[in-house]
């Protein structure tokens, strides 16, 4: 009995264990797992089709292309004339990518093709259940960057250096192009930039907004902030003037003087002493020529000292006139109104030259000046009325700059 007892004992204390712990159990449900995206590229549902890529060959066409994936040519008929108010299919250029959706059976036809027209832009020909063409673009994120440099080749140079798009030296020219001569840029000048750059699919594909610069030329600290008023925007400087001017620094973007405005030089091919009353750009045949101002075309002609020229007048006061040219432009004869910046022709080295180049000549109430020397009109500044809101953008611009270092050539910075 008393084993018996001691054997009640133990079994009770077990079910009372086991009571204990059931409760205390609980019962929980197994998550739900998020589900992923679809993969989707170009509006499509990837996993649907059979993806094919590739990019244009030369002499390569659209029905090069798809015949290959069994679309016949009725279909490539249909889509080459279809697709003329959209994109024309014989503008596709070589080096440029293409991706087709094909069957994913045996057949391997293809039913989509997605032209790349640029990093951004594409065209989709998709012809499944009813002929559809039309233009899409990629999501383009931005990222706000600042670069700097000290300058010891070339501004170009110095932004490949730099491990950044050289587009950016073309916009640093063009938004101090009535400033600066970047063809007297010195070593040891420095700039500093803040801007945006673009990015799709993780990659960098160009410059955005370029927000501040500053540029320090021959001793000069020279800002510019951008600012909008009445929804356009400008360039302005620290005392809120405007650096676009009535007229460009040059007629080329990007070259070298090889002649100055003199009253005596000795010409080259005349073999004599004479007043060289325009000033020489170098540059390679077929650069192209723009208009340093607004004007009307006088003349679109050729003669045996100038060459193939264009005149232009601006207003009353000034004139400018573009010689030697390989080809004037398309549409450019007298009468026609062009705009600053408007490409008027292209180098060359017709006339009394010896290289290709570009005379340049400004004229100022009908007498030849050097236009280096002039100082030109400037634009509208900042009104009154939006002087507070362009001082806060100046401020924290101002702050912004004035914090990136600059370093030799050698020890760029660049960041995000």
């Amino acid at each position: 009995m008393k084993y018996l007892g001691w054997i009640c004992l133990a079994l009770m204390a077990v079910a009372c264990s086991h009571h204990t712990s059931e409760e205390h159990v609980e019962i929980i449900a197994p998550e739900e797992l998020p589900q992923e995206e679809p993969l989707t590229r170009f509006g499509f549902l990837v996993d649907s089709f059979d993806i094919k890529e590739g990019h244009i060959r030369n002499n390569e066409n659209l029905s090069t292309i798809l015949a290959k994936y069994g679309v016949d040519y009725g279909t490539i008929d249909l889509l080459a004339k279809e697709s003329r108010d959209v994109f024309d299919v014989r503008r596709l250029a070589a080096g440029r990518k293409y991706t087709l959706l094909c069957d994913k059976d045996s057949s391997g036809y293809a039913k989509c093709f997605i032209y790349e027209k640029s990093p951004v832009d594409y065209v989709v020909f998709d012809w499944r259940d009813s002929l559809q063409i039309y233009q899409g673009a990629k999501q383009v994120d931005t990222v706000r960057r600042t670069v700097s440099g000290e300058i010891n080749s070339s501004l170009y140079m110095n932004m490949v250096r730099n491990g950044v798009d050289p587009g950016l030296a073309i916009s640093l020219s063009e938004i101090y192009a009535w400033t600066i001569d970047f063809y007297r840029i010195q070593k040891g000048d420095q700039y500093k930039i803040v801007f945006d750059e673009l990015y799709v699919d993780e990659k960098p594909v160009g410059i955005g907004q370029i927000h501040g610069t500053w540029f320090k030329h021959s001793g000069e600290d020279i800002y510019a902030f951008y600012f909008e008023q009445d929804e356009h925007g400008d360039y302005f400087d620290v005392e809120a003037q405007g650096l676009r001017k009535a007229f460009l620094k040059a007629p080329l973007k990007f070259s070298r003087i090889s002649s100055h405005y003199s009253l005596r030089r000795f010409h080259p091919v005349q073999k004599r002493y004479k007043a060289h009353l325009g000033t020489d750009y170098a540059a390679p045949t077929g650069t192209p020529i723009h208009s340093v101002g607004d004007g009307v075309i006088t003349h679109a002609a050729y003669t045996s000292g100038n060459g193939r020229y264009v005149k232009v007048r601006h207003n009353g006061t000034y004139t400018t006139q573009y010689l030697h040219m390989s080809r004037i432009g398309d549409g450019i004869k007298p009468g026609k109104y062009v705009k600053q910046g408007d490409v008027i022709g292209y180098v060359g080295s017709t006339g009394l030259a010896t290289g290709p180049h570009v005379c340049f000549r400004f004229w100022k109430n009908g007498v030849q000046v050097d236009p280096l020397k002039e100082k030109l009109p400037p634009s509208e500044p900042v009104r009154k009325e939006n002087m507070d809101a362009f001082e806060k953008v100046k401020a924290q611009l101002k702050k912004e700059l004035d914090a990136i270092p600059v370093r030799p050539e050698r020890e760029q910075t660049v960041s995000l």
